[in-house]
């Protein structure tokens, strides 16, 4: 089988938007379910319904690929499935290495959706010489000390960070350096990173944060609608009606405030 430092897909040379990029792996998810449930062919609605689009941008997409489906009959899932895993380079093997072995790093070289998708764990890094030689997953830790050696002899070029975020640039310098060419970031900070270099970042606490602000705003707004808000009261002790509300902007806009 062959492996990722000597194949690269070919997305970005056929000119695919990143945004359809980013979704082909939900219609993908979704493909997959079908497939699973033996079903033959799906239809445009019925696979953006699965994947959380609309119709329009899923016919889009698939054009990039060349892919049209049939009037009357829709998509052939099997076919769909080959074609987005080729796509995504998931028809090969991508070996990959988790840098820092905390309980997060733990988590993901035990999560099992990895190998199902083409992508092998091949090796497990950690700084504290106390975690070396100890098994997770099956596989042992090994020491970063030999983070560039164990890059060049498994052919890795994608790299998980899950280290604190005072260790992460530092990590992925060397990882960078070693031949590393896609990074999967779990520390909370923002990489450098030179050009060449392709970086997804994911920060569980910003998403959380997110969530926090529309949980705010829905509760601010059904406080305002049973008459409870800070709004109603001013108008209760009569205030001027035409002045902006507490929890509106001078233009009558709920603020977009992100708690920090």
């Amino acid at each position: 089988m062959a492996t990722g430092r000597t194949h690269r897909p070919a997305t970005r040379s056929r000119g695919i938007p990143e945004a359809t990029v980013a979704r082909l792996p939900l219609y993908l998810r979704a493909l997959t379910a079908l497939s699973e449930r033996s079903v033959p062919t799906v239809s445009s609605e019925e696979l953006a319904a699965a994947a959380g689009v609309n119709s329009a941008k899923l016919r889009k997409d698939f054009s990039y690929l060349g892919s049209y489906g049939t009037r009357g009959v829709g998509y052939d899932v099997e076919y769909l499935v080959y074609q987005i895993s080729r796509e995504l380079g998931l028809t090969q093997d991508w070996p990959v290495v988790i840098v820092g072995i905390g309980n997060l790093g733990a988590a993901l070289a035990n999560y099992g959706g990895f190998a199902s998708r083409g992508f092998r764990v091949a090796a497990l890094i950690d700084a504290d010489p106390a975690m070396a030689g100890k098994p997770v997953a099956g596989i042992p830790v090994q020491h970063s000390d030999d983070l560039e050696k164990i890059i060049q002899d498994n052919g890795v070029s994608i790299g998980v960070i899950a280290t604190p975020a005072g260790a992460a640039q530092a990590v992925c310098d060397r990882l960078v350096a070693a031949g590393v060419t896609s990074i999967l970031n779990f520390a909370p900070t923002v990489l450098t990173v030179p050009d060449g270099v392709d970086v997804r970042k994911v920060d569980l606490s910003i998403e959380l944060q997110i969530l926090a602000f529309h949980e705010q705003r829905k509760a601010g707004e059904e406080a305002h609608t049973d008459g409870t808000g800070p709004a109603a009261a001013v108008t209760r002790e009569g205030a001027d009606d035409s002045a902006p509300s507490a929890d509106k902007g001078p233009d009558g806009d709920v603020p977009a405030v992100m708690p920090a």
